[in-house]
């Protein structure tokens, strides 16, 4: 029977090895939590990134088949017919040419876990202290009953 309960501590150490690893390991769930923020940044950018495309597909069209819209846009951008001629006033700033947004990057980031190693040193700790105070509790004991 003495030596059975000292298997508790390896199975201790063992169920502590277990719970961390689920936890917080490299495909626990802390990791799992992280790995899903990521997945809804993405998908919100994705999202505005379809509406850029919307936007810029529906500037195409109608530089594409509006004669007018075209016109307006090549005189944004400084273009003018042979009969018309270009005043610059100075004073009243930088002329600003319509530029579409083209989005932005988001880059998905690692999601951060405990190592392995660590998870193992800090279960074999804890089984080893569970090991050590039911030695000394055992020790202790029998030197109480020697006296």
């Amino acid at each position: 029977m003495r030596a059975v309960k000292y298997l508790f501590a390896i199975w201790a150490g063992v169920l502590i090895y277990a719970l961390l690893s689920v936890m917080f390991g490299a495909k626990g769930f802390s990791a799992l939590r992280q790995l899903e923020n990521e997945r809804d940044k993405q998908a919100v950018n994705i999202e505005s990134l379809k509406l850029i495309g919307q936007e810029l597909e529906e500037v195409t069209n109608s530089l594409l088949y509006d004669k007018s819209t075209l016109t307006v846009h090549a005189k944004g951008q400084g273009y003018a017919n042979e009969q018309e001629r270009f005043v610059r006033i100075v004073g009243l700033g930088v002329n600003q040419k319509n530029t579409a947004s083209p989005g932005r990057v988001i880059i998905a980031a690692e999601p951060q876990y405990t190592p392995e190693k660590t998870i193992m040193i800090i279960s074999f700790c804890a089984g080893a202290s569970i090991l050590i105070c039911m030695a000394v509790f055992d020790i202790l004991k029998h030197f109480r009953g020697l006296v």
